[in-house]
């Protein structure tokens, strides 16, 4: 009886580390997206982000289902400031906003919310991939693997940045060719460019950023410190 009660206890305790440690990421993500020139980095004909850092980082340190649910409220950010502050291509992002004859529809649901979810889950199997792969060279040293993270952050940014421009082809092509003023035959060839511009940047600084965060809070002291889970690194 008196074992059943300490572990519902501990189990509490847990949980609501759990739900403090979510909010804290849920925070940064909403501050970020809602201070100008800061998460959302307008570019005319689309705008640039840093938001997929922190939820890459949170999927690190409390695995993709966390990681999913943060990258929800990633897109759920970025549906309110297409619907709220739009752009001239914004229906992309959220069926509320129109432009002449075109608007938004399920594709624009679809575009919002599924790259996003996925830049909370495949960072995490990017990393443990390449901790598997590398193990012994990473039990070696600080048990951690730069390499891991680099390729963690370069992944979770081009996971939204390749699913996003590709999903506009698919679902927007037209109309997304001709809000940029470009002919319907050369869109692709624009989308391409945009992800030149845009998301090899994004993937860089994401890169970078993941690393130098990831290699202090990944830390086995700083984990055990924090309660966050110990199946990331040795």
């Amino acid at each position: 009886m008196y074992q059943t009660g300490k572990s519902n206890s501990r189990n509490s305790a847990l949980s609501v580390r759990s739900m403090t440690q979510v909010a804290l990421f849920g925070a940064i993500i909403v501050l970020l997206a809602f201070t100008p020139f800061l998460g959302y980095i307008p570019l005319g004909f689309t705008r640039a982000t840093i938001i997929h850092v922190p939820v890459i980082i949170a999927s690190l340190l409390m695995g993709p289902k966390k990681g999913a649910a943060l990258g929800f409220l990633f897109g759920l950010t970025s549906f309110i400031n297409n619907t709220m502050n739009p752009t001239p291509t914004s229906f992309v992002f959220t069926p509320f906003y129109s432009i002449g004859d075109v608007s938004g529809g399920l594709g624009s649901i679809i575009i919002c919310f599924v790259p996003r979810i996925l830049v909370g889950v495949v960072p995490y199997f990017v990393y443990k991939l390449v901790m598997w792969l590398t193990k012994d060279i990473v039990k070696r040293k600080s048990g951690i693997s730069s390499a891991g993270l680099v390729l963690a952050g370069v992944s979770g940014a081009l996971v939204n940045t390749l699913l996003v421009m590709n999903l506009i082809f698919v679902f927007f092509r037209e109309a997304y060719a001709a809000a940029n003023e470009v002919a319907v035959s050369a869109v692709y060839t624009f989308i391409l460019t945009v992800i030149g511009i845009n998301g090899v940047p994004e993937a860089i600084v994401a890169g970078i950023l993941t690393l130098l965060i990831g290699r202090v809070l990944l830390k086995k002291n700083v984990r055990e410190r924090l309660g966050l889970r110990n199946d990331i690194g040795y």
